[in-house]
């Protein structure tokens, strides 16, 4: 087993012989397997091995990254030369920079969070009789003419360190099953999917479910047509919900918000989002993908309100972002071996309502249900928004029949100050986000 901290320690030594003022050092090691099952037939089996090492140097202002996937001793003297060559040519930024000593985690509780799960590594044998299970279950429906099955596995370990005293790690697993199904022929086919991920295996739900789900997906989009043009609300099934708070996010990103090209540039304590109506970002939820005890930065992650009761919070803030807006960092730094940290955020919750999808369905009227989007034109800074759907048309409170090649639009804004959202948030996602309604979109169709 390749030990990681050894890895960082002799790439920060190196550094600071090479003439580096500060540095941090990044090492990855991971592993995964992944096996594919098309018409019955294993069409790909893949297995990954491979350790990444990535450094960055700091001198005056100046910062340069480079990675390698050697860890050989002479690898590593060679990567510190070049990267304090590059800073030295690099252009000054007075807001690049380590946290200082006291800003770093000095602590943290791993075995809380349960990133790694500790069975075995499943065989490619066991990966691929359950993708050939899934399949099964979706080609039992009538009318299926094809599917698409997955299996796959994945082990990730890292460690950070710095010359500012911090180093850390922890590693993490994934287990994931899915399936796309498929009905008709030619211009008459229609596709739908499902799948499931976790961290555990024994969290994982069983393959049959999934293969049946996407099967019975694929099913209810047959003879799908175009639907009407006009104005009509729009309920966002929760499998695409989940984009338009991302956008949210997007627009708060510090990165976004210190060159002024976000369309929430300046609704810092405003209201952006209906009354009562918070999303909170919790970076400690156990066995969730995108938990972590530190960011990239070696800072104490911890659970923020970034939307409270309607109102815009803060920031999405690194160290470097944070310098130029004049603000602490909100330990949301992200990293990977070949680049420097920028904000990212990590799970999110999007407080939700008490009706189900069903009342949603038979609140709209008639509207425009959305399960799946393609395509996506986003003005960053406007917030002016476009993006190809499919879904169900609903009349009197009631699914009539698949739609497909339409497209709604409106402006981000206004948008989420007008979200209903239903109560069918899926507890395991890492982003939290349940059906929402929306009044009054444009929808471009037949």
């Amino acid at each position: 087993m390749t030990d990681l901290s050894r890895l960082t320690d002799a790439l920060l030594s190196a550094a600071r012989r090479a003439g580096a003022e500060q540095a941090d050092a990044l090492a990855v090691d991971g592993t995964s397997v992944s096996i594919d099952i098309r018409a019955g037939k294993l069409e790909q089996a893949e297995r990954s091995e491979g350790t990444e090492i990535g450094l960055r140097v700091l001198i005056g202002g100046r910062q340069a990254c480079v990675s390698a996937s050697d860890t050989s001793d002479a690898t590593i003297a060679r990567l510190a030369e070049r990267a304090v060559a590059m800073a030295r040519e690099a252009p000054s930024d007075p807001n690049v920079g380590l946290a200082d000593p006291d800003q770093i985690a000095k602590g943290w509780d791993l075995a809380a969070l349960e990133l790694r799960d500790p069975a075995e590594e499943p065989s490619a044998a066991a990966l691929e009789e359950a993708a050939r299970r899934v399949e099964a279950s979706a080609m039992a429906a009538a009318g299926i003419t094809q599917v698409e099955a997955s299996g796959a596995y994945s082990q990730r370990k890292m460690h950070l360190a710095a010359t500012n005293g911090f180093s850390g790690g922890y590693s993490r697993t994934s287990h994931s099953l899915s399936a796309v199904a498929f009905t008709g022929e030619g211009t008459a086919m229609e596709r739908d999917w499902a799948a499931e991920g976790r961290t555990y295996a024994a969290d994982m739900p069983g393959a049959e479910g999934i293969g049946a789900l996407a099967a019975e997906r694929a099913l209810s989009r047959a003879g799908a047509v175009r639907p009407k043009t006009g104005t009509y609300p729009v309920l966002f099934d929760e499998r695409v919900a989940s984009s338009l708070i991302g956008h949210l996010i997007s627009a708060i990103n510090g990165a976004a918000i210190a060159r002024g090209a976000s369309w929430l540039r300046d609704a810092l304590g405003t209201q952006v989002l209906p009354a009562g109506l918070s999303v909170i970002e919790d970076p400690h939820r156990p066995r969730i993908s995108a938990s972590r005890p530190f960011d990239g930065e070696g800072l104490a992650t911890a659970r923020r309100l970034i939307v409270q009761d309607g109102i815009l919070m803060g920031w999405t803030l690194d160290l470097a972002t944070g310098r130029k807006l004049g603000m602490p960092s909100t330990a949301n730094a992200s990293r990977g071996t070949s680049s420097p940290p920028s904000p990212s955020t990590s799970n999110i919750d999007l407080t939700p309502g008490t009706a189900s999808r069903a009342d949603l369905i038979r609140d709209m009227g008639t509207g425009l249900l959305v399960t799946s989007m393609i395509g996506s034109t986003i003005n960053p800074t406007t917030g002016d928004y476009s993006r190809g759907a499919s879904g169900f048309w609903v009349e009197g409170g009631q699914i009539l029949y698949p739609v497909n090649e339409c497209t709604i639009a409106g402006n981000l804004r206004d948008m989420l100050l007008r979200i209903i959202p239903a109560n069918d948030a899926r507890n395991h996602l890492s982003t939290r986000v349940p059906s929402l309604l929306l009044e009054g979109m444009t929808l471009a169709g037949a």
